[in-house]
C-alpha cells in the first residue's frame, strides 16, 4: 500500500501517467505536494459575490469596524505575544508549574496537552475559523471591487484550513485603507465567531430550557475504566452529584469549585459520641510512614480508615474504624467544639491519610453515598460531568456537552487564530496588514517609498522573531518539560 504523500511520487515517477495525473489535478482543482494536499474550486463564486454585494452601506461600516479592530488587534498581538514571553522565561527559570496555566497563549500538542478524545472538536473548529476567516476577506475583497478567482481548503500535515484567490493587480490598485478592510476582515471575522460562540455559550441554559434543565446537581456522562469512582460503590453513567462533603453542587462549575476547596484545605473531620468511639474502634498498631503521617490500620481492609482525634489528656489519639459508619448521618467538623451540642461527650475524629490524600463523601442520590480516598484531581480528571439534566429519558445527556465544549473550542481557536494572523510577521495576515497601515500613515512622513519598506521589514523581522521564540518556547514548555 501507499501512503497519501507518497502516492503522488509513484505516479510522477512514470512518465506515461505523469501528464494524465497533472490534468485530473487541474481538472478538479487538486494540489498534492509531500505534507501538503489543497483543493481550490469557483463553485462558490456566485455565493460570495452575493454577499459582496448585499447592502454596500453596512458592509462599509462591517469592515471599516474590522478595519479598526484589526489595526487595535496587531498592536494588541504583539503586547500579548510579549507578555507570553515574559512569562514563559519566567516560569523556565523559577520552574513554577502553575505559571503556565495563567498564559493566555499556549502551543496546544495534540495527545501531550489535548486530549485525543477532543481531536474532532479541535479540528472542526480549526476548520470553521478558517473558513470564517477567508470569507471574511473574500467578502470584503469583491466589496472593493477585487476580483474573486476561488476559495479552497487543504490541508497541511494533519492541520485543515481555508484560502480565497484574489487577483493581485486588484489588490495593488487600490487604495492602502480600502487594503486595511481586506485584510483586517479575516480576524474581524474570527472575533465575530468567538463573541457569538461566547453568548451561545452563556444562552445555552435558556436555549434548552425546553428540554434541560439546570441548577439541580452535575450529571455524570462519563466515568473512565481507571477512574478510582468506578466501581459497585462509585459513580454510573447518570447519576446526579447533590454535594461534595458539605459543598452543595449545582453545576459543573460548582464540582471543580469544590474539588478545588477541598484540595487546598485541610481534611474535615465527623462529629463521633465516645461512646459509638469505643464501641468501633479496635486495636492495631501505630506507625508512621514516610511523609511522617500516621497508620493505625494494620489489617490491610478496604473499608477501614485510620482516624486521629484528641480528648483533654492527649491531643494525638489513633483509631482504626469503619470509614462508612463513622461517617453516615455524621456533621461535618473541624475541632471537638464543633460536635458539643448534646449531653453526650463527642469528638471531631479526622481520616489521619497521606499528604494531598483526601477522604471525601459524594453524594449521589438516590444511591449510597460514594466514598473516595485519593486525591482531589484524579476524582476532577476521571469523572465526566454535565450540568444539563434531560427533561425526557429519550433525550441524550451528551448533547449539551458536545454543544458546549464545541463552543469553547470555537472561543479559543477562533481566538488564537485572529490574535496570531494580526501579529506583524512573515506570511500572516499581519504583513499586510502592516505594509498597507504604513502606506496609509507614513507616505507624508517618509516620502521615499524604499524606505517605508525598510521600516516594514524591520518591524516584521521583529515580529516574526518574537512569534517564533514563543512557538519554539512553548512547544518546549509542552514536551519537554
Amino acid at each position: 500500500r501507499f501512503w497519501l504523500t507518497d502516492f503522488p511520487l509513484f505516479l510522477q515517477s512514470s512518465n506515461s501517467l505523469k501528464a494524465s495525473y497533472e490534468d485530473w489535478l487541474l481538472t478538479y482543482g487538486l494540489s498534492v505536494s509531500p505534507f501538503h494536499m489543497r483543493w481550490q474550486t469557483a463553485l462558490f463564486n456566485r455565493q460570495f459575490y452575493n454577499w459582496g454585494r448585499w447592502k454596500p452601506r453596512f458592509l462599509y461600516l462591517w469592515f471599516s469596524i474590522g478595519m479598526v479592530f484589526g489595526i487595535v488587534a496587531m498592536f494588541g498581538s504583539v503586547i500579548l505575544l510579549g507578555k507570553t514571553l515574559i512569562q514563559t522565561l519566567t516560569q523556565m527559570l523559577t520552574e513554577a508549574p502553575k505559571a503556565q496555566n495563567d498564559r493566555m497563549l499556549q502551543v496546544v500538542v495534540p495527545g501531550v496537552n489535548l486530549p485525543v478524545s477532543q481531536l474532532t472538536y479541535f479540528f472542526s473548529a480549526i476548520l470553521i475559523s478558517g473558513v470564517i476567516h477567508e470569507v471574511g476577506h473574500g467578502v470584503a475583497a469583491i466589496r472593493e471591487q477585487v476580483r474573486f478567482n476561488g476559495f479552497g481548503i487543504f490541508i497541511f500535515i494533519v492541520y485543515p484550513g481555508a484560502f480565497v484567490d484574489l487577483f493581485t493587480t486588484h489588490l495593488q490598485l487600490i487604495s492602502p485603507v480600502q487594503q486595511l478592510r481586506i485584510f483586517c476582515a479575516g480576524v474581524w471575522h474570527n472575533f465575530v465567531l468567538g463573541v457569538a460562540s461566547f453568548i451561545v455559550l452563556f444562552l445555552l441554559p435558556a436555549i434548552l430550557f425546553p428540554f434541560y434543565y439546570t441548577g439541580v446537581g452535575a450529571l455524570v456522562t462519563e466515568v473512565a475504566e481507571d477512574s478510582p469512582a468506578n466501581g459497585p460503590r462509585g459513580l454510573f453513567v447518570g447519576d446526579l452529584v447533590t454535594n461534595l462533603q458539605d459543598c452543595p453542587v449545582y453545576s459543573v462549575e460548582d464540582w471543580n469549585s469544590c474539588l478545588g476547596d477541598i484540595s487546598e484545605k485541610s481534611q474535615v473531620g465527623y462529629c463521633v459520641s465516645a461512646a459509638t468511639l469505643q464501641q468501633l474502634s479496635f486495636p492495631a498498631r501505630v506507625y508512621r510512614r514516610l511523609d511522617g503521617t500516621v497508620e493505625c490500620c494494620s489489617n490491610n481492609s478496604l473499608t477501614d480508615i485510620c482516624f486521629s482525634y484528641s480528648n483533654k489528656l492527649d491531643s494525638h489519639l489513633y483509631a482504626c474504624l469503619p470509614a462508612r459508619k463513622v461517617i453516615e448521618a455524621s456533621k461535618v467538623c473541624r475541632a471537638n467544639m464543633d460536635c458539643q451540642k448534646d449531653f453526650a461527650p463527642s469528638f471531631c475524629v479526622t481520616p489521619s491519610l497521606e499528604n494531598q490524600t483526601r477522604l471525601i463523601r459524594v453524594k449521589h442520590p438516590p444511591h449510597i453515598d460514594m466514598l473516595y480516598v485519593g486525591h482531589p484531581m484524579h476524582l476532577q480528571y476521571t469523572v465526566s460531568l454535565s450540568s444539563f439534566v434531560p427533561r425526557q429519558n429519550f433525550l441524550s445527556i451528551d448533547l449539551p456537552v458536545v454543544i458546549e465544549t464545541f463552543c469553547k473550542y470555537l472561543i479559543s481557536l477562533s481566538g488564537a487564530l485572529a490574535v496570531i494572523n494580526a501579529v506583524p510577521c512573515f506570511a500572516l495576515d499581519g504583513q499586510w496588514i502592516l505594509n498597507s497601515f504604513l502606506e496609509a500613515t507614513l507616505s507624508s512622513l517618509i516620502v521615499e517609498k524604499q524606505n517605508r519598506e525598510l521600516v516594514g521589514f524591520l518591524i516584521l523581522l521583529a515580529g516574526s522573531a518574537l512569534l517564533a521564540a514563543n512557538v519554539a518556547l512553548g512547544l518546549w514548555m509542552v514536551t519537554a518539560r
